[in-house]
């Protein structure tokens, strides 16, 4: 690797030279451009518009350019005279947890090296001191022109550095998702966490571009005469229809690219049929035709009825794996629900059962009475026992006075 940058990191009070060297490489295909009639290279160069000549390197210098045109030369010591800390040093500001920084503000990486020997225990130190606080260092610096943002965190053995853009160059998303009046049920996300299930992890170390291998394929067969290589024809895209079933195929599809059997889970409970039973009373049922009078009637009620009973035949050899869930769980509901209300009227029935037969006793009581009243009222004898048996005494008393009477005289 080569260095693009001498300096030093700024640890308070503690100075660590270091280099700093690209941590990434471009492994993209260049083009040239080319005049399309005879093949000539197309150049661009730069040419001094007040003196209409090509001018080197050497003579090209920068400036600013004014509101009014005008240029305001800016030479390497101005910059380097800049009132700036930066200038050839990286200062650390503070100390975070890494997911306080925003991945939207990382930019390009470097890795920093210690520069020479005096610098390696230094480096050392602040590279030790990162792994074990479980935090990254945000510091400044400058780079071709201007002050930047960084963040220091330990990969492997090194410290590496990635630029930041300022919070004030990333724009906040605003208006980018419609998602007013959108719900998304349950279901769906089940199905969601199915498909990131199944499609699982993968190591990042097996993914190549594909695209640039197929590109150097084109270009070594131009090279030697021959026909390109021919492009797999691409599959049309399908209309998604339907969310849930684009969930359940692409589910259904990934097991079997994983080569994994389609185990029952929720794409297999998705599939289960449904039917929407007819209701009662509606305009659906037809009557039989009553050409054949009484035969013809009963013939069709016959039919209806061979029909209903192979109707339910049919439902009861159905499996009960079709069923679905919420289905069954509302019929368990139903059934539990009936049960007590059939054991609540019972038991109010048997409560009530030994009060009626009393009130009922009362009243065959109180009419009985009232009949033997109003039959005494009107035949004139006594309605109870112990006004017959006052009668019955009287005659008996009288006879026994004059039987007295006789012996005394």
């Amino acid at each position: 690797m080569r260095s693009i940058w001498n300096g030093a990191v700024s640890f308070g009070l503690v100075s660590i030279p270091v280099k700093l060297m690209n941590a990434t490489e471009s492994h993209a295909v260049s083009f040239r451009q080319i005049h399309t009639e005879d093949g000539g290279r197309i150049r661009y160069r730069k040419v001094c518009e007040l003196e209409d000549r090509e001018v080197g390197q050497d003579e090209i210098g920068k400036a600013y350019e004014d509101a009014d045109g005008s240029m305001i030369p800016i030479t390497d010591e101005d910059l380097a005279q800049l009132p700036v800390p930066t200038a050839r040093t990286i200062e650390i500001v503070a100390f975070v947890p890494e997911e306080r920084v925003d991945p939207l503000q990382m930019g390009s990486a470097y890795y920093l090296a210690a520069s020479g020997a005096p610098a390696a225990k230094p480096y050392t130190l602040l590279r030790e001191a990162l792994g074990r606080s479980n935090r990254v260092a945000i510091a400044k610096f400058a780079l071709r022109g201007r002050e930047r943002l960084g963040m220091l965190r330990v990969t492997g053995d090194a410290i590496a550095m990635h630029s930041l853009l300022w919070p004030d160059e990333v724009r906040a998303p605003e208006g980018i998702a419609h998602d007013a009046g959108v719900t998304v049920r349950d279901r769906e996300l089940d199905l969601a966490d199915a498909l990131m299930d199944t499609l699982g992890e993968i190591d990042l170390d097996d993914l190549h571009d594909e695209y640039r291998e197929a590109l150097e394929e084109v270009i070594a067969a131009k090279a030697a005469g021959e026909a390109p290589p021919a492009t797999p024809e691409a599959a049309p895209p399908g209309k998604v229809l339907d969310l849930m079933a684009a969930l359940e195929n692409s589910v259904r599809a990934a097991r079997q690219s994983r080569g994994g059997e389609e185990g029952a889970g929720p794409a297999e409970e998705a599939e289960a049929e449904v039917r929407t039973l007819p209701r009662r009373g509606t305009s659906s049922r037809r009557t039989p035709k009553e050409t054949g009078g009484k035969k013809s009637t009963s013939t069709a009620a016959k039919k209806t009825a061979a029909k209903k009973t192979s109707a339910r035949k049919t439902s009861v050899k159905e499996p009960a794996a079709k069923e679905p869930a919420a289905q069954k769980a509302q019929a368990r509901k139903t059934e539990t629900r009936k049960t007590e209300t059939r054991k609540t009227g019972t038991q109010a029935a048997e409560r009530q059962q030994p009060e009626t037969r009393k009130t009922e006793t009362r009243k065959t009581e109180t009419r009985k009475t009232e009949a033997k009243k109003a039959t005494a009222s009107a035949t004139g004898k006594p309605a109870t026992k112990s006004a017959r048996s006052a009668k019955s005494s009287a005659p008996k008393s009288t006879a026994r006075k004059a039987a007295s009477r006789t012996r005394s005289a």
